[in-house]
């Protein structure tokens, strides 16, 4: 066998294998057995009839065609391990230059590559402050409201109340008989004094309220920006139509120790406090440093290189997207139907909203990875325990979960093992943002001379999805090749070209990436 390679412009290589003459001829035998044994020709068994009875019947190309699929799934994987190949995905056989002698073309998608340039330089201050006071007490105001009592009034709406109303939500340029974008009857609305930033639909909605009276209606238009929660509403004009079916007066409890005891097991209110404090930071911190560390990889992005073929990114296109249609299911929208209030065709959207999105996740995901084999992570048994409970407890309330325990004591084999995946992949997410965080500190320390050669090892390798979709979720299967051409590695199992460094490009974990934002839609 000779092997010529030639590097592309899209990290793929073109691999040119030659082999004996000899190769083939046999090859041609064992398609011809192959035909015979699923054929009927008079007077042989199934399997039986020689090699110059299968070419009298079936012709010289049809023995030829499948020849060449068997030799393909055989030379493909010698070739790579002889030329030192690792693919990221299914090679594919470009074509056959020619039979005499036997010369094959592929394409070869290469695994990624990423050079980190010089992020141990990169400094990002970190300037997260704890919330103030102020943010206590609007935690605690929450709380009265969850606890006051009501009762009817006959008056205009004022601050303070709480109002039952039908909305009706139309395009602004709606056609006759369109489906309204929002239709919520017996919708409830707390007049807050003040504007809440994630109030619904619209900040500053419920103050349209104020002044009407029960039985009145009102109607208004609000420009939705694109960056709405509800993908359906984004970029859209929106005509109100509200209709108050009944107010009520907030009568709020007493703030004072016995309030305490009634919201939990609180001594005193200043325990209360404490405890909304706490949480009020640890959600605080959170949000702060999802875009601290986003913007942090983003900085080291800027001065690396990240290589991959296509055929790796078109994979992540396809889980962005598959995202992206669970947020719509979230909402009873399809996809289908968004993309029509949306005026755009499907193709569109791909190009110019998932793909974007899709290449800053596969980049990040890569530079993240890279950062951990260049910095050496490791995980302890005790984070990797420590992981494994937080997946586990994550998991619990979901359906998939509970269909899976149903029964049982202990979960199953694979959930077991996506659970150590996904922990892995937590507990190494986590260790490399806070050595990313101490080098933009300027705190961490100096990386050893010799070169990294391994990858970082734990008892579970690294991922990128939760475990709920790796354990129970089946992964599409690959289209099957129809043609010679298109059967470069094509004719084994998926566990045969995994071995071979075949298989797709694999979902790496992700645990608890900071949070990426979602495609605009």
């Amino acid at each position: 066998m000779k092997i010529e390679t030639q590097p592309r412009d899209d990290h793929q290589v073109t691999m040119t294998v030659k082999i004996e003459a000899e190769r083939l001829e046999g090859a041609r035998h064992r398609a011809a057995r192959k035909i015979s044994e699923r054929a009927k020709i008079p007077g042989f068994r199934p399997g039986k009839a020689p090699y110059e009875v299968v070419l009298r019947h079936y012709g010289d190309a049809a023995i030829t065609e499948d020849a060449v699929e068997l030799l393909v799934a055989e030379i493909y994987p010698e070739a790579l391990k002889k030329a030192k190949i690792e693919p990221a995905a299914p090679g594919k056989l470009e074509k056959v230059e020619s039979l005499k002698p036997p010369r094959f073309i592929f394409t070869v998608p290469l695994e990624p590559t990423v050079d980190l340039g010089g992020y141990r330089a990169i400094r990002l201050p970190y300037e997260w402050q704890a919330p103030g006071e102020d943010k206590v007490d609007e935690e605690i105001d929450g709380l009265r409201h969850i606890y006051s009592t009501m009762d009817s009034v006959e008056r205009p709406v004022q601050e303070g109340d709480f109002v039952m109303l039908d909305v009706l939500g139309v395009k602004a340029k709606a056609e006759e008989g369109e489906t309204p974008v929002i239709d919520r009857p017996g919708y409830p609305v707390f007049v807050r004094p003040d504007e809440k930033e994630d109030e619904w639909p619209f900040t500053g909605f419920s103050h349209k309220l104020l002044g009407l009276e029960i039985g009145q209606s009102k109607s208004f238009t609000h420009k939705f920006d694109q960056e709405c929660k509800e993908e359906n509403l984004r970029g859209q004009t929106v005509k109100f139509i509200v209709t108050i079916k009944a107010v009520r007066g907030v009568k709020l409890p007493e703030l004072n120790d016995e309030f305490a005891k009634k919201v939990g097991s609180f001594e005193s209110l200043s325990a209360l406090r404490d405890v909304v404090r706490a949480n009020l930071e640890g959600r605080s911190k959170a949000d702060y440093e999802d875009g601290y560390y986003l913007k942090l990889i983003d900085e080291i992005k800027k001065g690396a290189t990240v290589k991959y073929p296509p055929q790796v990114l078109d994979h992540e296109i396809e889980h962005v997207t598959e995202d992206f249609v669970a947020r719509l299911a979230g909402q009873n929208l399809e996809l289908d139907a968004y993309l029509k209030m949306r005026e755009m065709d499907k193709e569109k959207f791909i190009a110019e909203e998932i793909k974007p999105a899709a290449i800053n996740r596969l980049e990040r995901s890569l530079i993240m990875d890279k950062v951990a084999l260049t910095e050496k992570i490791k995980v302890s048994q005790e984070m990797l325990s420590a992981a494994i409970q937080q997946t586990v407890g994550g998991l619990q309330g979901s359906e998939d979960y509970r269909k899976a325990m149903r029964g049982k004591s202990t979960p199953p084999k694979q959930m077991q093992e996506a659970i150590t995946l996904e922990a892995a992949g937590r507990a190494i997410t986590q260790q490399t943002l806070a050595r990313l965080k101490d080098i933009a500190l300027g705190l961490a320390p100096e990386l050893p001379v010799e070169e990294v050669k391994e990858k970082p090892k734990v008892v579970a390798h690294s991922a990128t999805k939760v475990v709920a979709h790796s354990a129970t979720k089946k992964q599409p299967a690959k289209k099957k090749a129809t043609t010679a051409a298109a059967k470069a590695a094509g004719t084994k199992t998926s566990e045969e070209k995994a071995s071979k460094g075949e298989a797709k490009p694999r979902r790496k974990p992700a645990a608890k990436k900071p949070v990426e934002p979602e495609p605009e839609a």
